[in-house]
């Protein structure tokens, strides 16, 4: 009857290799659990998670009208767009002052680092990351500046024209945060990933075609679109590991840059609605009218 029993007093060659098994999976286990992952409930205490925005202060220093005034001079013949530049960029300092509610220095900075940290907050995945905590916020000095205008006939409306025009954006916006990546299985909870970046915009180049409202159209907008091909180069810097931590993971850098490449392209057009012709509601039916008008053409 013993010898019917695979476990038996006696250590067999079949126990021998299952605990083998066993004790590999475990070790592994432990080795991810207490030294890559977090398991504890505050994972931004330790000293690795206040990475700090790398400003150019270079950038910061130079006088904006020396800056302009070497942008002008390359652009050599064309078309002069320095009005429509000082416009553009006195309406980015508008957005920037709002956001840190006209406060000046560290003030205004923490107010618009609480804003930017409850919005992540709101659209973040529950379930797979923990509460994102904002550590600094560079809002930057410069703006957008367009050159090289240029006209161009549409094919699909034959009398009308758009403009093309090239636009460079190179600014100290960044901003650093830490979150933790959570693992529910085999438990909810079970382990956290803590992630620590720190994201600077280094150069934004792109097309920017500017095309008139149809006559035809029910809610007639103007229409702003950059261009698919255009060129977003980012800085990342990262931590992830709780005491053991692996610096600036490349495939991590790929991952944001392929994610801010994919919203700018999705989200890279806008429509201005004309005043007293259309509403925006109207407008935006409108839109959807020509989207599906697309879908089954």
């Amino acid at each position: 009857m013993g010898a019917n029993y695979i476990f038996s007093l006696e250590p067999t060659f079949t126990q021998g290799l299952v605990l083998g098994q066993l004790s590999v999976i475990v070790l592994l286990g432990l080795i991810l659990k207490y030294i890559f992952l977090e398991s504890t409930h505050n994972p931004f205490d330790t000293s690795g998670y206040q990475t700090r925005a790398d400003n150019n202060f270079t950038l910061r220093a130079q006088k904006p009208e020396v800056q302009e005034a070497v942008n002008e001079r390359q652009e050599g013949d064309q078309e002069s767009a320095e009005w429509f530049n000082t416009l553009l960029r006195q309406v980015v300092d508008v957005y920037r002052s709002k956001l840190r509610d006209d406060l000046p220095s560290a003030e205004g900075d923490e107010i618009a680092r609480k804003r930017i940290e409850d919005y992540a907050n709101k659209i973040r995945p529950a379930g797979f990351l923990d509460h994102i905590k904002i550590h600094s916020v560079d809002l930057g000095v410069s703006a957008p500046r367009l050159h090289n205008a240029r006209l161009s006939s549409l094919k699909s409306c034959a009398p009308f024209i758009e403009i093309e025009c090239d636009t460079t954006y190179t600014d100290t916006l960044s901003i650093s945060l830490s979150t933790s990546y959570l693992f529910n299985y085999p438990m909810s909870g079970f382990a956290r990933l803590p992630v620590s970046l720190t994201v600077s915009l280094s150069q934004f180049k792109s097309s920017i075609n500017i095309t008139p409202p149809s006559p035809n159209s029910l809610a007639p907008v103007l229409t702003f679109s950059i261009s698919p091909d255009f060129t977003l180069d980012l800085t990342t810097t990262s931590l992830m590991g709780s005491r053991a931590k692996l610096a600036n993971v490349p495939k991590l850098h790929e991952l944001i840059q392929h994610q801010v490449r994919r919203i700018l392209a999705a989200r890279g057009t806008w429509k201005v609605v004309l005043p007293g012709l259309a509403t925006v509601s109207e407008a935006r039916e409108q839109v959807q009218k020509e989207m599906k008008e697309e879908q089954f053409s």
